[in-house]
């Protein structure tokens, strides 16, 4: 115990001293830190935050060390996290390598692949994006048809993918691609490692109903990848496809906890909270007394700090060794219904000022509100359907029998 309050006092005085004061504010879209080969930084303090932490590896603070990790072990992580809540600190880092790929790479990767990306995920200087659905294999990604064939010391990969998130701003790529189309579909998929700036990769922005454009076409002609950067044995990508999937599920049930979302990034504003949005309206009557929404915005705070709670557990669990499992799913599933509900009733708070989408009469953060309620309707498609999510969960944690191969025994 001992050792534990000395790391905590010790963690607290430098958090102190290195965590400028404008990194101790509510995140804002516009200051994300997505790092990469050329960063942003809309504040100064954001990239002076980013270092400091990746010096002490605490961008990924149970990483190994050998990898520029913090090598914390998951008594310690816990005490950092409990820190930077303190004060609340904001993430140094945003990143799709940290919530998604590190995570296979340090169980799936070999020590040479492991060395060359997982210090530049951890400094934040590599933005990658991930290659899975396409146009004909999204709900059965198992079926997708992007190729890659091995010629000499490297593949050649043709294909297409769709809903690539940020594939326009990425670096480099995590994709599916099909090395044996003579096997059953799950059997001939492998998972494999390329640089987006690679000859023959092209990326096409898609706008959503929201006026985003988050995510990207991505189409590959004749793109050579070395052989080197498959990760795994040849055709068992699935199984690390599975996995990484596991990972996405918990990071997008994290939309639950948020007290605003956009595009995969959390964000806050003066409106985000739900009393805010009830105090901001602007009609002739004091919205938060009306005792119907006071207490759709009770129970929401009750429902969300028992999933708060819930997903703590979950990750000290999973720190344990025990790894991601089907409770992703769980977590995937009620963690965006919760957000697409908090949207909901944002929307109720504000009244007719949550209905504006361009024009006077609106301010900029009411017309976040209606975008973002928009984009949250998709919370429930990205990272595997609800419907997909809710089989799982009758699968693997009810074991609940699988109807369809009843019905195929049956006939």
């Amino acid at each position: 115990m001992q050792a534990l309050d000395d790391f905590r006092s010790s963690t607290r005085v430098w958090l102190e001293e290195n965590c400028p004061q404008s990194m101790r504010t509510a995140m804002v879209q516009e200051e994300i830190v997505w790092g990469g080969r050329q960063p942003h930084y809309e504040n100064p303090e954001s990239k002076v935050w980013l270092d400091r932490l990746a010096e002490k590896g605490w961008t990924c603070p149970a990483w190994p060390q050998e990898y520029g990790g913090g090598g914390l072990n998951k008594e310690q992580t816990i005490i950092l996290n409990e820190e930077l809540r303190r004060i609340n600190a904001r993430p140094g880092l945003t990143s799709f390598g940290i919530s998604m790929l590190g995570p296979v790479l340090l169980e799936y990767g070999n020590h040479e692949q492991k060395l060359e990306h997982l210090p530049k995920i951890v400094r934040g200087e590599i933005r990658w994006c991930q290659g899975y659905s396409e146009p004909g294999s999204g709900s059965d990604l198992a079926s997708l048809k992007t190729k890659a064939e091995l010629q000499g010391d490297h593949y050649v990969i043709n294909g297409s993918k769709v809903w690539t998130s940020y594939a326009d701003k990425a670096d480099w790529i995590f994709c599916l691609v099909r090395t044996d189309f003579d096997v059953p579909k799950h059997a001939g998929i492998s998972f494999i490692l390329f640089d987006m700036a690679s000859e023959g990769i092209t990326t096409k922005p898609i706008q959503l109903i929201s006026g985003a454009s988050p995510f990207c076409e991505t189409f590959f002609d004749d793109v050579k990848v070395p052989a080197s950067n498959l990760v795994g044995r040849l055709n068992d990508g699935w199984t690390i496809a599975k996995r990484l999937l596991q990972h996405e599920r918990t990071m997008i049930s994290s939309f639950g906890l948020a007290s605003g979302q956009s595009d995969r990034g959390g964000t806050t504003s003066t409106v985000a909270s739900l009393e805010g949005a009830a105090m901001h309206y602007r009609g002739d009557k004091d919205k938060l007394s009306d005792p119907v929404l006071r207490d759709e915005i009770a129970q929401f705070k009750i429902d969300s700090a028992a999933f708060m709670l819930t997903s703590q557990r979950s990750i000290e669990e999973s720190k344990q060794g025990q790894g991601p499992n089907a409770t992703s799913s769980m977590l995937k599933n009620y963690g965006c219904e919760l957000n697409k509900r908090r949207y909901e009733i944002l929307m109720k708070a504000l009244g007719s000022q949550s209905l504006g989408w361009e024009g006077e009469g609106f301010n900029a953060e009411e017309l976040l509100v209606t975008r973002e309620w928009l984009r949250s309707k998709a919370n429930s498609i990205e990272g595997g359907t609800s419907e997909v999510q809710l089989n799982v969960i009758a699968k693997r944690v009810l074991g609940l029998p699988d109807i369809l191969s009843m019905n195929k025994t049956n006939q």
